[in-house]
């Protein structure tokens, strides 16, 4: 039976709690990467701390956003972490997503759709006049286009998402409850999977309150229910 898949966000720059999240996370019945944002990999000892990570998944969400060669030459600095994804803005634009495919090698380029903390007012706001669904389906056409490995989207945006898209789809802001902090636009584990997405992002539900082991296990309840 194929296992479930899910990152766990260590969005902390302590590295005695990464340790602590790493240690406490093994379950045989899920398999698990691990997320590193910025604010581990640009703080002091984050970097080196990676690095040095051996027999792991790494997710590092670096989430890329820049002209196409400063987006290739960033992705050349960090070869030496031994990652396994790595999130690029697709509003980049498709000639920068096609300079980072072209260098990043055995590293699985993401493109990072509509940001999970937005919805239609929001992107109203910042002047987009498409609303949710219909930017991320032309986002998802451009990362075919720019032959990306994998999309980063809400699970409420997996099912049109994979009509045009056939490669991984990862999504964040999942919860267990209705409690969405600054997440917009979130579904529960079980629906995410429901919908097709192929690995979850899981932080706070997993790290933040209690054993995280417990957590864990709660995740593995909820999806054998």
């Amino acid at each position: 039976m194929k296992k479930n898949k899910i990152f766990v966000a260590c969005d902390t720059t302590d590295i005695k709690k990464i340790k602590d999240i790493i240690s406490q996370t093994k379950n045989s019945n899920i398999k698990i990467g691990y997320k590193f944002g910025l604010q581990f990999l640009n703080s002091k000892h984050g970097r080196k701390f990676v690095s040095k990570l051996k027999n792991k998944i790494i997710f590092a969400d670096y989430k890329l956003h820049d002209i196409p060669n400063t987006c290739a030459s960033a992705i050349k600095a960090i070869k030496d972490l031994n990652i396994n994804y790595l999130t690029i803005h697709i509003s980049s634009g498709i000639e920068a997503l096609k300079a980072a495919k072209k260098v990043s090698a055995k590293i699985k380029l993401v493109g990072v759709s509509i940001l999970t903390s937005l919805d239609n007012k929001g992107l109203k706001e910042i002047g987009f006049n498409k609303d949710v669904k219909k930017l991320v389906l032309h986002q998802a056409r451009l990362a075919k286009k720019a032959k990306l490995d994998a999309i980063v989207c809400s699970a409420k945006e997996v099912k049109i998402v994979k009509k045009v898209f056939k490669k991984e789809i990862i999504t964040p802001g999942i919860r267990f409850s209705s409690k969405i902090n600054d997440q917009k636009r979130v579904l529960t584990p079980k629906q995410a999977y429901r919908n097709g997405a192929n690995w979850l992002v899981l932080g706070r539900e997993i790290t933040a309150k209690g054993s995280i082991k417990k957590n864990i296990q709660k995740l593995v309840n909820h999806l054998n229910k």
